[in-house]
């Protein structure tokens, strides 16, 4: 786990301990489940009435004042010196070290560092980093990852790379997830990475990512649910999580795991199958039509994923709730939030007026690419992709119609954050979880 002075390409290999209490065993770690509702920027009166059934669905986005924002084409990066809270007593004086740890994620679609310092209260964002790569452009049709999407990714690495040896980072983890999965040549990409930039990747299981965005996220979960289905709609594929916030571990106390499914489906990969890249939607709408053939082929791959009737059962006979950390959901949380930019410190931790979303699709739906683009909240990078994560939230939303989605503006990269730091001794396994807070900043953050 720790990097050897002037070495990436050592860094990091799995601490078995901290990650075998969340995928091994059954149970997600105890405070992750047991967190707060809304993190300590939200008054109690409004924690109290947010997420409960009988409240009014809009009960907790209240609009707050925010002095930075920032567009939706680059929705991951975070202003350096936001803090993430972990509960109190969970860092101890250990904590206060010189270590600094990083968690790269690269995608289908991105690329994405996030790095940060242990503080009392958790841990500190020092630097981060996201660029459109399209890694796995064409996949679906060669099997293979192209030259230019290797070549658009390295250099975004060479970013990243910089980055690990100014901030001086000790503890590092980056991982590659679906592009990488399915490649014939993902392996190769690897080792090319590894040869000439020194980052040693992990090509991650579906299972794990799972896992990992469910550690980043779930600390939004009510508590007073039975359940929560957490969703992640990737570039390349999605995953989905469903807890059990009542069937708790008897000793730890550890909220139990029901199943997990992976949707062999992202935005990417359903951009690419049903052609909306092309040039002709530049100003011209797709038709409802074409948006609904992308529902049913969505639904019927998710209807054969393993796990769906056991998700369907929890759905309508418990009390549960949508819990969703993705560009897509974060991007429609903004527009139904009426934001002028996009900004972190207002939609994460919310909830969705489900009603409001129905009207915003519809509308993004009809509109072309150029025009989406146009959209504060949504930018040209994500104007090509926003309408292909709609069409799989719609179908999970139609699946599960839980009446609450909340939104998460956090996911894979604080959960290998939280597992890296736990490991490091820097917070204690068994209360690790993240509370976020803070702004993005505007544009692309740049070395």
């Amino acid at each position: 786990m720790r990097t050897p002075e002037g070495l990436l390409g050592s860094a990091s290999k799995r601490g078995d301990a901290a990650r075998q209490a969340l995928i091994g065993s059954a149970y997600l770690p105890q405070e992750i489940a047991r967190a707060p509702l809304r993190e300590a920027r939200v008054s109690a009166e409004e924690r109290k009435s947010g997420p409960r059934r009988h409240r009014s669905r809009r009960g907790g986005n209240r609009r707050r004042r925010s002095t930075k924002t920032t567009t939706a084409s680059d929705e991951n990066s975070e202003v350096n010196g936001s803090v993430r809270d972990v509960p109190p007593n969970a860092a101890d004086s250990s904590t206060l070290t010189n270590n600094v740890y990083a968690a790269l994620d690269l995608g289908t679609n991105n690329c994405r560092l996030l790095v940060a310092k242990p503080v009392a209260t958790g841990f500190e964002v020092i630097d981060a980093f996201s660029r459109t790569v399209r890694l796995g452009e064409g996949l679906a049709k060669t099997k293979a990852l192209s030259t230019d999407a290797e070549d658009r990714t390295m250099v975004a690495l060479r970013i990243c790379a910089q980055k690990l040896r100014r901030r001086q980072v000790t503890h590092v983890r980056a991982i590659a997830t679906e592009a990488c999965r399915l490649a014939d040549n993902g392996p190769a990409f690897m080792a090319r990475i590894k040869k000439q930039i020194g980052i040693d990747f992990d090509i991650i299981s579906t299972q794990e990512e799972a896992a990992l965005a469910a550690t980043g996220c779930a600390a939004l979960a009510d508590p007073e649910s039975d359940d929560v289905l957490v969703f992640d709609i990737g570039g390349g594929s999605t995953e989905l999580v469903w807890l059990d916030l009542k069937d708790r571990n008897e000793r730890t106390g550890e909220p139990k795991i029901v199943d997990w499914a992976s949707l062999p489906c992202g935005v990417a990969t359903l951009t690419d199958r049903f052609g909306l890249a092309h040039e002709r939607f530049s100003e011209v709408p797709i038709s409802f039509d074409l948006y609904d053939r992308m529902i049913d082929f969505v639904k019927a791959q998710l209807i054969s994923c393993d796990g769906y009737t056991r998700f369907s059962r929890a759905a309508s006979d418990r009390s549960a709730h949508l819990l969703g950390t993705s560009g897509t959901v974060t991007t429609l949380a903004g527009i139904a939030l009426d934001l002028p930019k996009y900004d972190r410190n207002i939609v994460d931790g919310s909830w969705l007026d489900l009603a409001r979303v129905d009207r915003e699709v519809g509308r993004l739906v009809s509109m072309g690419r150029t025009a989406r683009s146009g959209h504060p909240c949504i930018g040209e990078d994500r104007a090509e992709f926003i309408l292909a994560g709609c069409a799989i939230l719609d179908t999970i939303r139609h699946l599960w119609p839980c009446d609450r989605l909340r939104v998460a503006d956090r996911g894979l990269r604080e959960g290998i954050l939280i597992q890296l730091m736990a490991d490091g001794g820097d917070l204690a396994p068994a209360r690790a979880r993240v509370m976020g807070e803070g702004e993005m900043p505007q544009g692309e953050v740049q070395p």
